[in-house]
């Protein structure tokens, strides 16, 4: 029963239905929503929200951590409840509202959202709605499966509503590390040193009398759909362990490289998922997210520890974890994401950061948000954090998209997301380009050889070779870095233009 997990007894009147609890939010409101990744989303309230909404027209500016699960995103904007949303979204119908200029979407690096509240740079939080395996005899909202801003959300919002998740596992509990920065310009140094250090509490402090109502709730966490490793995949994996065997050999790593850091979704998990067939042992992780990759290479006797902020799994993954989640607990700790995305400790712990690129250009500019540098695909999420600050920030794409249409070497990026001054090493099922201690023009020969598509390789260098004679420490031909684009824009594949 719900009342079972609410050990402050006095908080236990304040159990209402959805409907109740959404009727705190009104009309132009700031709404602070848990939910990172689709994990740890509250999931009654938004409905309640997104069906009043249908009946009475109302809008909110929603923050969460990132993308949330259970259709919510899509549920919201059809019922075109949502005015602004930040800093991350992943729904193809909130997509279209975004890039129809409906909704007004603020794409940010997720270390920073509860930077600008905490300063009152942006709006202040009205309501947070979080979901919570239990309520502490003190108050405290222990989260579920993800972290993600919650925790701040909650501390800084006027009211809170608390969704109790009857169905999310007991065993989380102990799991999470609820650590908030100190206050500028003041701020003591963030004391991690080790991915597994718990400098935080267990649970989210807040003032009990903020809770204005709980919720019962008992839906489960929407599973990802990654893929399985395929022979692309495979083999951008077998050139990051290649290489990393090579900085072993030299020296630069030993055979528990570093900490990881891996994005969200197939190509990446994938790659780690790689490692499980590697020479590699004794490996740690301080992430975001943590996909079924960091649970098989902890099954597999590879990885020691698992930082993050969310567990995102696949079905069948889910099924095999969270009924047996007490035994991967002492494995595995979740906190703020300002703290697992935090550019002072990926600096400090020397993270081996590896993301997933839409597109990277011959100068090792990458492209991870919008289609044809007009409409955003999801965000840049947390893969700025990491790659500026990384020991080395690598990016994986496959070299073409689209049945071959697509080359995801271009010229030129359609849109810059992370310039080339923060990315280390490319790498396709083709090869590996690394660009460390490289020049723009030494960059773009090994870019075009070892990463390109061999049908693009040709027009590649046919248009590098030009812009050479044109001269610059960046050669380019101003009047064609788009060329490509616009010949998938007007005829449906980049091919049109050469």
């Amino acid at each position: 029963m719900v009342s079972d997990r609410i050990r402050m007894a006095s908080l236990r009147d304040k159990i209402v239905s959805a409907e109740e609890a959404a009727s705190y939010i009104k009309d132009g409101m700031v709404v602070g929503m848990s939910g990172f990744t689709r994990a740890g989303e509250a999931k009654a309230v938004p409905m309640a929200l997104a069906d009043r909404a249908r009946r009475e027209p109302m809008k909110i500016t929603l923050m969460t951590g990132a993308s949330l699960g259970n259709d919510l995103d899509k549920t919201m904007a059809e019922a075109h409840l949502l005015s602004r949303r930040m800093p991350f979204q992943s729904d193809p119908a909130l997509r279209r509202e975004i890039n129809d200029g409906e909704v007004m979407f603020i794409d940010q690096h997720l270390s920073e959202t509860v930077e600008l509240l905490r300063s009152r740079q942006i709006r202040p939080i009205d309501v947070a709605v979080i979901e919570a395996i239990a309520i502490t005899e003190s108050g405290g909202i222990v989260p579920t499966t993800s972290v993600g801003n919650s925790a701040t959300f909650a501390i800084l919002a006027e009211k809170v509503i608390v969704e109790i998740n009857v169905n999310q596992t007991m065993a989380l509990e102990g799991v999470h590390d609820i650590y908030i920065p100190s206050r500028r310009p003041h701020r003591q140094p963030i004391p991690i040193t080790n991915p597994d250090d718990r400098p935080g509490l267990g649970y989210i402090p807040v003032d009990p009398a903020k809770i204005v109502a709980i919720v019962e709730t008992g839906k489960k966490d929407s599973t990802s759909n990654i893929l399985d490793p395929d022979d692309e995949t495979e083999a951008i994996a077998r050139h990051l362990t290649r290489f990393f065997e090579g900085e072993v050999a030299a020296g630069r790593l030993g055979l528990s490289l570093q900490p990881l850091q891996a994005g969200i979704g197939t190509i990446a998990n994938a790659v780690l998922h790689g490692f499980i067939d590697s020479p590699f042992k004794d490996l740690t992780m301080y992430s975001e997210v943590l996909q079924d990759s960091t649970f098989d290479l902890i099954d597999a006797g590879k990885m020691l520890f698992a930082s993050g902020s969310s567990i995102t799994l696949s079905k069948a993954r889910d099924e095999a974890v969270m009924p047996n989640f007490a035994r991967y607990r002492d494995k595995l700790v979740l906190r703020p994401q300002e703290i697992s995305n935090h550019p002072e400790v990926i600096r400090r712990l020397g993270i081996i950061a590896i993301n997933t690129a839409l597109e990277a250009d011959i100068y090792g500019n990458v492209n991870s948000t919008h289609v044809n540098g007009t409409h955003i695909m999801n965000g840049i999420g947390g893969s700025g954090d990491f790659a500026r600050n990384a020991y080395l920030s690598v990016f994986v794409t496959k070299s073409i998209a689209k049945g071959g249409a697509i080359s995801s070497i271009v010229p030129f990026v359609s849109h810059v997301d992370h310039c080339e001054h923060d990315v280390d090493l490319i790498v396709t099922e083709q090869g590996l380009a690394d660009l460390r201690g490289l020049a723009p023009r030494e960059r773009a020969k090994l870019i075009i050889e070892n990463c390109t598509h061999p049908d693009y390789r040709p027009a590649l260098q046919a248009y590098y070779d030009e812009a050479v004679k044109r001269g610059g420490q960046t050669p380019h031909c101003l009047e064609k870095v788009f060329a490509w684009h616009l010949a998938y824009k007007d005829k449906g594949t980049m091919k049109a233009a050469f």
